[in-house]
């Protein structure tokens, strides 16, 4: 019998479907809800920002690195990422030219799914440590990168195929996005995702306090009242929430009021207070000190260089 090889799939194929469907730099909806994707012709400058939904990142060609606060993570076609959360982080894409873009399919996360298919499949695997492609990993935070495996580009290239035939979709797009969710929690480190599933978990408590922060991002914060929310302590709510999010429910809130300021600057021309009254902020002078220590420049100089740049470059 001829000896098992451990060489990873090819990803020719995948790379050819995602550079169709995604002809120019940017971020591409497809015709399947939930299913996304990127492509970048050149490495990132400077850090983009944005709160990154819980979903699977597949990279079939190109690298990207991923800071959550002080840590960091990189993944490429050899490594998948996984959110299990709405996460507010920086990145950039480190791997792309124009003859080889950075190409990148995401698919995001349904909670009732993942839930649906942990009751069904059984519990997954125990995490293992460390993890691969990341420096100073927890277990219990809210994202995770692991070694892409060739039942995954399968899965993969037969979700892709789909938007090639949209007469197969009504009856084969959700089984094929089921199959993806379920090569996660069947990975080395499906368990971080499944713990957001079950009802009983203090991440999934935690994970009820992240939808609350974004449904309110601008009212005054009491963590009293968003540790009531969450059905927890106050302190073990902060507990939690450090270790899933890498930080406290405060500064979660202020990643939140921030993207969305400069969203309002950038999209809809907003003046400066009125864009940080819009999020929260009574004091103008606190949001342009808040602002500027986030993106590196002042509001109002900040939104005017983004708006000659394509939106695609500050897409985490």
């Amino acid at each position: 019998m001829p000896a098992m090889t451990t060489s990873m799939p090819d990803t020719d194929t995948l790379s050819a479907m995602l550079s169709r469907h995604a002809p120019r730099e940017g971020v591409w909806p497809t015709a399947l809800p939930r299913l996304w994707i990127i492509r970048l012709d050149a490495p990132g400058g400077e850090l983009a920002h944005a709160v990154q939904p819980a979903s699977l990142c597949v990279i079939a060609q190109g690298a990207k690195e991923v800071l959550l606060g002080d840590e960091r993570y990189v993944y490429d076609a050899t490594r998948f990422m996984v959110f299990t959360t709405d996460l507010p982080v920086s990145a950039r894409v480190t791997e792309a030219t124009p003859a080889q873009p950075y190409l990148c399919l995401r698919l995001d996360f349904d909670a009732e799914e993942v839930a649906e298919l942990v009751a069904r499949s059984g519990p997954p695997k125990a995490p293992v440590a460390p993890r691969e492609g990341g420096e100073g990993d927890d277990p219990g935070r809210g994202l995770f990168v692991s070694a892409v495996t060739s039942e995954m580009l399968d899965a993969s290239a037969r979700l892709m195929r789909l938007l090639d035939h949209p007469e197969d979709q009504a009856a084969l797009a959700a089984m094929a996005m089921r199959e993806l969710v379920y090569r996660v929690l069947r990975s080395d480190q499906g368990e971080r995702l499944a713990q957001v599933a079950r009802a009983d978990s203090q991440t999934q408590r935690v994970h009820r306090a992240i939808r609350w922060l974004k449904a309110h991002y601008a009212q005054p914060l009491r963590i009293e009242s968003l540790a009531k929310e969450a059905h927890m302590s106050a302190s073990s709510l902060h507990h939690h929430f450090r270790a899933l999010t890498s930080m406290s429910p405060l500064q979660y809130q202020k990643q939140l009021r921030l993207q969305e300021a400069r969203r309002l600057l950038i999209a809809e021309g907003l003046e400066v207070a009125r864009a940080g009254h819009a999020v929260g902020y009574e004091s103008p002078s606190q949001f342009s000190r808040e602002y500027s220590r986030l993106y590196g420049a002042p509001p109002s100089r900040d939104a005017a260089k983004r708006r000659d740049t394509p939106a695609a470059r500050f897409t985490a």
